[in-house]
């Protein structure tokens, strides 16, 4: 079979390597299609995802829609159409019942943290456990399904923010995970939704999935106070600061993006006299399922997905996936 391979920074190889069997309690997947994410481009244009460094070759991919190819249990047939969940958790630790996404240990696909790495989606075929496996709705295209776990990492973040209803909300940054928070806000009934962003084309996406107030960074101004709760989506941290700035007393702030694994400067001081509360975002739990309810409800995601390419021609797509003038959601089509 074919797998891609990231050796190092910009070098990604599309390789030959043996079919893999199942074992007990395993499921072979045939993988149709794997969203490029913002841990991947990490990956493959430097070599290492915060602090999380690629030390033997890594296949990439945890947003992912495939068939099955074989179980060995007979309990899903071959050609049944199912995505993943990409987690596996480490031991159980109290206090954390109901939230084995922040157990330590366990390892996602497609990650380096692990040693050796946890591989990832971007191959013809897929060894995963049973228990990862979800199985999708006729009615649910292949390539729509892969947007799954993404959306229930935006979905996770709203969950945090205890409640949109009637509320103003701000989303910045408007690439792909910023405009699926941009969609579940809506789903959870916030009264205006805002967005920034460095460029206007994500703007202009925005606009297509539920945005009614855009500013575009170094040109409009934010007024300050101005929302309930402010979704930070780029990872930088001057939209931090901006993110604090633009809350309303007694607001709250979802940090999603991830954040540079370094000091950096940002200014919290009005959070303070503001009682702000101050939240970050990892990952999901369940929310995979709700997600996938959410996607076979509509076509009204399928705008998020920009570009369909080949696994082949990798290099070219995590090219255009790093260009958010150029792209929203790439996918690699397998």
């Amino acid at each position: 079979m074919k797998t891609l391979a990231i050796h190092g920074k910009e070098d990604i190889r599309w390789e030959d390597r043996p079919v893999p069997e199942p074992g007990d309690g395993e499921v072979r997947l045939r993988v149709k299609y794997v969203g490029i994410c913002g841990s991947d481009l990490h990956y493959y244009f430097h070599g290492a995802n915060g602090e999380y460094t690629i030390r033997e070759p890594l296949t990439p991919g945890h947003e992912l829609s495939a068939v099955v190819d074989l179980d060995p249990s007979g309990r899903l047939t071959a050609g049944t159409q199912v995505t993943v969940h990409p987690a596996r958790y480490g031991a159980p630790v109290q206090g954390l019942e109901n939230r084995p996404h922040l157990l330590p240990g366990g390892d996602y696909l497609g990650s380096a943290a692990a040693d050796p790495h946890r591989q990832g989606g971007a191959a013809e075929l897929l060894i995963v456990e049973e228990g990862m496996i979800r199985v999708l709705p006729d009615v649910l295209p292949l390539e729509r399904a892969s947007l799954a776990e993404p959306l229930a990492v935006a979905l996770h973040a709203v969950g945090l923010a205890g409640g949109l209803d009637g509320k103003r909300v701000l989303v910045i940054g408007a690439g792909p995970i910023g405009l699926l928070v941009i969609a579940a806000a809506r789903r959870a009934r916030a009264a205006t939704i805002g967005a920034s962003d460095l460029r206007p084309e994500p703007l202009t996406r925005a606009a297509g999935v539920g945005v009614t107030e855009s500013y575009l960074v170094g040109q409009d101004t934010i007024a300050d106070e101005s929302y309930d709760v402010v979704f930070e989506c780029s990872g930088v941290g001057v939209s931090l600061t901006q993110a604090v700035r633009a809350a309303r007393r007694a607001g709250t702030v979802i940090q999603v993006g991830m954040l540079p694994n370094a000091d950096i400067g940002v200014n919290l001081a009005p959070m303070l006299a503001k009682e702000l509360t101050l939240r970050g975002a990892f990952r999901f739990s369940t929310e995979i399922d709700d997600a996938i309810a959410m996607l076979a409800e509509s076509d009204a995601l399928d705008s998020v997905i920009s570009h369909v390419i080949p696994a082949a021609s990798a290099v070219e797509a995590f090219t255009i996936a790093r260009d958010s003038s150029a792209s929203a959601k790439v996918l690699l089509s397998l």
